[in-house]
């Protein structure tokens, strides 16, 4: 985490409002639940404020969100930036054409779809998710939308889990965190 980040209160608001489920969803996955800072409206709120404060101005013309928490925080970070909302969904959950990824994550396999044609070529795009574990799920989801032609900016997660090393499987795009769980 930046020292910047660390200064800024908000990040203690941030940090303590997230709930550690042990055992979720298999035993020895300790389960990162930001339903916790949903409940707190100011913390909430601090959250995404943060995200559109790194991300306005920056021509960003597509916020892709995953499945399922990426569609809280990325519908309001998208509007917020003037930026259009793709949901990146789980199996046979969109109707029409779809783009399909496969990939791992620490605890099972899942893929991610997105519809043929929500993204055009030489669209900016950044990817949000509420963590980043193992770095699969953000992998899929940058795959998904360079096979569609976008330039994948950056991916946005509320919560990072360093040990496990996600940020180095990006591909090389940067991440940003709001808070690290050690």
């Amino acid at each position: 985490m930046s020292a910047i980040k660390d200064e800024d209160p908000r990040i203690n608001g941030i940090r303590t409002n997230i709930r550690v489920v042990p055992d979720f969803p298999k035993p020895g996955i300790m389960f990162q639940d930001i339903t916790t800072l949903l409940l707190e409206p100011k913390v909430f709120k601090d959250a995404i404020d943060m995200f559109v404060e790194r991300y306005k101005g920056k021509n960003i013309t597509v916020v892709a969100g995953i499945e399922a928490r990426g569609f809280i925080f990325g519908p309001p970070i998208a509007l917020a930036i003037g930026a259009k909302f793709v949901p990146l969904r789980k199996p046979k959950k969109l109707p029409g054409g779809v783009m399909s990824e496969a990939y791992i994550l620490e605890y099972g396999r899942d893929c991610l779809e997105m519809h043929v044609g929500a993204v055009e070529a030489n669209e900016r795009a950044l990817v949000v998710d509420d963590l980043v574990a193992t770095g699969g799920t953000l992998c899929a989801a940058i795959n998904l939308l360079e096979r569609a032609g976008a330039e994948v900016v950056e991916c946005a997660c509320v919560i990072e889990i360093p040990e496990l090393k996600g940020r180095e499987r990006l591909k090389g795009k940067p991440l940003y965190t709001l808070v690290e769980y050690r």
